[in-house]
This record gives structure tokens, C-alpha cells and sequence, in this order.
């Protein structure tokens, strides 16, 4: 069930939410527990019911290793701990190589070793990458004695919760159980319920109107560039490229604020993971912006333990380590560059069973090893990097978004030969022409002109309004969410935001029923957002 269809947003959601304050009235807090969690269950069985199944044993391993990890944790037993967490893992990602790479792998040993091998081609289940990783976290949380005794109920909740099971955000259990088993929580306030359907129709009308009309564009470059006979134009690659780059914007953007919406009806606020990543001024700041809990979930459980166990390395063999952001080049290149690009790999496996993803994840591996060489370049000139002028945030900001333009290009393609097709038009192999080319002819706009008119309205959306949680920053939209650095926006946009706070008046209902009805209106036929594919 998506979130911008009629049955979720006529019926699942609203049925939800009322039967669920009913619940609290009725028979209080854990009644209105059970009736989330069934619900919630109920959304994800709905696509396929088998993998509910699935779903449903995977929280109840994970469940009981948790409460013995806890207890080995208590008790001091420190090496069965280690064994029982090594074998949970296992089991979690077993899920996952299984699942989502099994065919991939058997793909690529045919196509290495010149076997025949065949197997069915398995369909993956939602938000697997985002629930598993969800329950590592807990496991390993768990193990450090970090969890406390939690209800089978209330973790059942925690994994499933609708609003973030498909597609994240990646919560954590410190952040989701105390708002589920604070009774206070889930009285009714007039509040939640209408700052939930204000960001719900934000998000609505970002993915309908904005994300969707833009994948117009996008879509029929990244097709020729599969196929023979047709060669794109500069024109139309830099269209298809930057169409896709603010297509994944706006989609992820409106499923972000979707599902913060969602949750808040219920009373519950999620943490942010969408914070204006174009407006970043570096890569670092890009990836503290976008898909913030993938990047936080990353940085805790895998890049801060490779970079411990290094440095104990290089502590032993008398070597030194970086300190106050200074140090020698063999320190960078093994406390920084080789765990930031095997994160980055990872990052980019996880988010698909293909080589264009790995390609993106590398490229943003070295995207940020040189950004964090280049402090340490300025840190050892006595430079303060954090100290630069309007035009360098203006140079890096250009800089940045660039960058993410052709990591942007392999994730969309279908394949690595694909995104260098669509790159090589851009670099202009095939002539520099500004004309429409034969691509765009036929296509439902005009021209390629009027495109890039679009383009330029979605990217003065992005670059220079307020985003969803400047606008209600004085309801506490999401967790963890913190104002835009003022030395990275432009002052008269900090003037703007002051004057556009949203406001629980006449003047914004109007404004908030306006874009509701419009991205309401907007929903044709079935569109998913991006991120349910991983």
C-alpha cells in the first residue's frame, strides 16, 4: 500500500487513526498498542502477504536475541555474548544476501566462471534493508547493555510501525520505545493530528506534483541510453541528469515528510532524514543531510569500528594517529580514506544488487576522502576550514551539487555502461548541441527548452525556499532536527523563513488545504518512490 494512493489516504489512514484514539479511550495505552501494531502489520501484509510471514519471524529471532544478549550482558558473559551477537548478525544479513543479492551473485558467477546456474528470480521483500538494520542496531545495542526490558509488544511495534517500515527512516529503539510506552503519549491533541496531516500534504504534493511530473523527463533519457540506434544529445543529457537528480530529491523528500506526517497523527514524531541536501556546501555536509539515519546508522556501527580497530593497530606498531584533524598521509589514508570507502561501498551495495550502485557508492567514497584530506590540508596550513567566505560556500555549493549529478547518473542507470552512455553525452562525445534532438520531439512537453525552464523552477525550490521543517520548527517536526547554519544560506532567505513559519491560522489552512487538494488530485495510476525498491 502506497502512501499517495486513494485506499491509504481515504481509508488506511484515517480508519487508523481514529479507531487508534478510540482504542486509548476504550481500553488505554496497551489496547492502543496492539491496534498500531496490528494495523501496521496489516499495511505491510497487504503488498505481499507471504513475506508478513517473514517479517513476523524475523522480529521474533531477533527479539529473543535480545533479551539473551541483555542478560549475557548482565551476567558478564562476555564470550557467549560475542558468539550469540556474531550469529545474529548472520542471520540478519543472511536475510538480506538472500533476498536481495542471490541473483546478482549467481549473475555474476555465470557471467565470470561461464556456468549456466538458475535460480528463480527472487522478489524482494519491502523495507527488508531498512527493518534488518533497524534489528542489527538493537542486537548490537543490545550486547553493550544499552536495551532494557522491553515488552514483546512494544518491539513488535518499534520494527513494524507503518510509517517508517518500507523506507526508513532507521529508527532506534532509544529514540521509538519511550514514545510507545509513555502512556501520555498517546492522548489525543488537536496538535499532532493537524501538524501530522500539514506535513503529510507537503510531502504528498513534493512526490505527485513535483517528483513524479519531473520523472517525465528523466525516464525517457535513461531508456535511449539503454538501447542502440539512438545517440543523446548534450542538451538531453544534462536534462535527463539534472531531471533525475531533483526526481530523487523531491521523491525522497516527500516520502521523508509522508511518513513524519504520518506518525505525528499518532502522536508520535520520527527522526529527521531529509534536511536540504542540495543547499550542502561540501560532500561531508551533503551526507549529514541526506538519508541522515543511513548515514548515522553507517557511521556507529561500522565506520567508528573500523576506525578503532585501525587505530589500535597503529597505536601498537608505534604509529600516529590524527589528531585535532591533523595528521601524516599514512594516517589519513588508513584511519580515513580506506574506512570511508569501504563504508561507501557497502552504502552502495546496500541501496541495490548492482555494479552502478557500488559505482555510486565509491564515487561518494572518494568524494569525501579528498573533502576530509583537504581539512586536513588546511588544518595543517593553520587554516580554519570552517572560517571561508560567501563565495566559497557559494564555490562549494556548486562544486558539490555537481558531484552528486554523476553519482546520481550510475544510481538511476540500469547499468554502469548505461550511466558512462548518458555521462559521455554530457562531456559532449556526441557534439555540443542545445537543440531538442530527436529524443524529446516526441515527448509530452514541447521541447527541451521548456524542460529546462522546469528545471530551473525545481531547482530554486530546492536551493532556495525553506524546507518542510523550517516551515514548523516551532512544532517540533522531527527528531534531531537543527537549523540550517546561517553561514551557509543566503540572509535574505533567513529573512524569508522568519516571515513563512507555519501557523495554526486561516491563512495557512487555506494554504495547507490548497496543497492537499492538489496533490490529492494529482495521484494517476501507481507510482512508487524510489527508496521501496531497497
Amino acid at each position: 500500500m502506497l502512501f499517495n494512493s486513494y485506499e491509504f489516504i481515504l481509508l488506511f489512514l484515517p480508519v487508523t487513526v481514529l479507531i487508534f484514539y478510540q482504542s486509548v479511550k476504550v481500553g488505554g495505552h496497551k489496547l492502543a498498542v496492539i491496534w498500531l501494531t496490528i494495523a501496521s502489520l496489516f499495511f505491510y501484509g497487504y503488498w505481499n502477504p507471504p513475506y508478513l510471514i517473514l517479517l513476523l519471524i524475523s522480529i521474533a529471532i531477533n527479539y529473543i536475541l535480545g533479551q539473551l544478549l541483555a542478560e549475557f550482558y548482565q551476567v558478564e558473559r562476555e564470550k557467549q555474548g560475542k558468539l550469540l551477537l556474531t550469529l545474529g548478525i548472520i542471520f540478519n544479513l543472511g536475510l538480506i544476501g538472500y533476498y536481495k543479492y542471490f541473483n546478482f551473485f549467481i549473475d555474476n558467477l555465470n557471467g565470470i566462471g561461464g556456468t549456466s546456474f538458475f535460480v528463480e528470480n527472487i522478489l524482494l521483500p519491502l523495507g527488508i534493508s531498512f527493518y534488518t538494520f533497524q534489528q542489527v542496531s538493537y542486537l548490537v545495542d543490545s550486547a553493550e547493555g544499552e536495551t532494557k526490558g522491553y515488552k514483546f509488544i512494544d518491539y513488535c511495534l518499534f520494527v513494524s510501525f507503518f510509517p517508517q517500515l518500507i523506507a526508513g527512516p532507521i529508527v532506534s529503539h532509544q529514540e521509538m520505545m519511550p514514545q510507545f510506552s509513555k502512556k501520555a503519549n498517546f492522548g489525543f491533541k488537536q496538535e499532532n493530528l493537524v501538524v501530522g496531516i500539514t506535513i503529510f500534504s507537503i510531502g504528498l504534493f513534493k512526490k505527485v506534483i513535483l517528483a513524479d511530473q519531473i520523472a517525465l523527463y528523466s525516464t525517457p533519457v535513461f531508456q535511449a541510453a539503454d538501447s542502440s540506434g539512438i545517440a543523446l544529445t548534450f542538451a538531453e543529457a544534462w536534462i535527463g541528469a539534472l531531471a533525475y537528480t531533483l526526481q530523487i530529491y523531491f521523491d525522497f523528500s516527500g516520502y521523508s515528510d509522508m511518513a513524519i506526517g504520518a506518525a505525528r497523527t499518532f502522536g508520535v514524531v520520527l527522526p529527521i532524514n531529509f534536511n536540504s541536501p542540495y543547499k550542502a556546501v561540501n560532500i561531508i555536509d551533503f551526507w549529514q543531510r541526506w538519508h541522515m539515519t543511513l548515514t548515522r546508522f553507517l557511521t556507529r556501527y561500522l565506520y567508528n569500528p573500523i576506525v578503532l580497530n585501525l587505530s589500535r593497530r597503529r597505536i601498537r606498531q608505534g604509529k600516529s594517529l590524527i589528531k585535532r584533524g591533523v595528521g601524516s598521509l599514512s594516517a589519513y589514508l588508513e584511519l580515513i580514506a580506506v574506512p570511508t570507502l569501504i563504508t561507501m561501498f557497502l552504502a552502495g551495495l546496500w541501496h541495490g544488487a548492482g555494479w552502478q550502485y557500488i559505482v555510486f557508492g565509491l564515487l561518494h567514497g572518494l568524494y569525501l576522502s579528498i573533502n576530509h584530506g583537504w581539512r586536513i590540508l588546511l588544518k595543517s596550513l593553520h587554516y580554519n576550514p570552517t572560517e571561508v567566505a560567501w563565495w566559497q560556500n557559494r564555490l562549494g555549493h556548486l562544486v558539490t551539487f555537481g558531484c552528486v549529478i554523476v553519482a546520481m547518473v550510475f544510481f538511476r542507470a540500469p547499468s554502469v555502461g548505461n550511466g558512462l552512455t548518458v555521462l559521455s553525452a554530457m562531456i559532449g562525445v556526441n557534439g555540443i548541441s542545445f537543440s531538442d534532438g530527436a529524443l524529446f520531439s516526441n515527448q509530452l512537453f514541447d521541447n527541451a527548452k521548456l524542460g529546462l525552464l522546469w528545471l530551473l523552477v525545481l531547482m530554486a525550490i530546492a536551493f532556495l525556499t525553506p524546507n518542510t521543517q523550517e516551515w514548523l520548527s516551532e512544532y517540533n517536526p522531527a527528531l534531531g532536527y537543527q537549523t540550517t547554519s546561517k553561514k551557509q544560506t543566503y540572509s535574505w532567505l533567513i529573512y524569508l523563513q522568519k516571515y513563512l513559519k507555519w501557523q495554526p491560522n486561516q491563512a495557512w489552512a487555506v494554504i495547507t488545504a490548497a496543497i492537499a487538494v492538489t496533490g490529492f488530485l494529482g495521484i494517476s495510476g501507481v507510482s512508487e518512490f524510489i527508496y521501496f525498491q531497497f
